[in-house]
């Protein structure tokens, strides 16, 4: 194992990260993140990111909060406590649709931010690349490409010149565990 994380190329320009990436990927490697002060699509599709599982998760948290709160009304009028007040019936599915409806939203939306935070590894307190000093400008107008030395192709002395060689790079850095 080497004693690095990784190395990092510093960028100003999203453009430029972005075409490091695609040229990262085109020469192999593949254990590599990017870091940016907002969402870039482009970077993404260039880092070839697998499609995220938060919809799922969130329809089925939507679904089951269907099912609860639909349940529950059913299960309180018409199983546990029926009461016949004013000739209604005891399953009145028109009264059980808006607090089911507002049960899906809840359910849904408490699944979508859990399922965010877990699939990020949320809450991370420490990751490596948090070590180098020109890493708090991602935050604010700062690019960066980190290529891990997990990568099989992963070598200090050609990843650094290739890092290096990238059109836009600022610098590039030592990521250290």
């Amino acid at each position: 194992m080497s004693a690095l994380h990784g190395l990092m190329a510093e960028f100003d320009d999203p453009k430029a990260v972005v075409e490091a990436a695609e040229a990262a990927r085109m020469a192999g490697y593949r254990k590599m993140d990017a870091y940016s002060p907002y969402p870039i699509e482009a970077l993404s599709e260039a880092l070839a990111l697998p499609k995220s599982h938060v919809a799922k998760i969130c329809l089925a948290g939507g679904i089951f909060g269907l099912v609860a709160g639909y349940g529950l009304q059913y299960w309180s009028s018409v199983i546990e406590y029926p009461m016949n007040i004013g000739g209604r019936p005891f399953h009145s599915w028109v009264a059980f649709i808006p607090p089911a409806y507002e049960t899906t939203i809840l359910f849904a939306a408490f699944s979508a931010v859990l399922g965010m935070l877990a699939l990020n590894g949320l809450p991370q307190p420490y990751h490596p690349v948090f070590n180098v000093p020109a890493f708090a400008g991602a935050s604010r107008d700062k690019f960066f490409l980190c290529i891990e030395a997990e990568d099989p192709l992963f070598d200090v002395e050609k990843t650094r010149a290739f890092l290096a060689a990238q059109p836009g790079v600022a610098a590039v850095a030592e990521v250290q565990p």
